[in-house]
């Protein structure tokens, strides 16, 4: 299920970061100070790699 900017904006900080999937492996992770990050999960030669597109908005 994708993300919508209204469910983006109604994630609220809680006392331990979580994250929001997008799919395919992207997701927001919402940290504690209520800061959000754009990242990508992804496997290479069976090693996971974690790559960072930046700040919501």
């Amino acid at each position: 299920m994708k993300l919508t900017d209204a469910k983006i904006k109604a994630a609220k900080p809680k006392e331990k970061p979580y994250k929001l999937a997008d799919g395919h492996g992207m997701y927001l992770d919402i940290r504690p100070n209520g800061s959000k990050y754009w990242r990508l999960k992804y496997r290479i030669f069976n090693k996971e790699k974690l790559l960072s597109f930046g700040v919501y908005p």
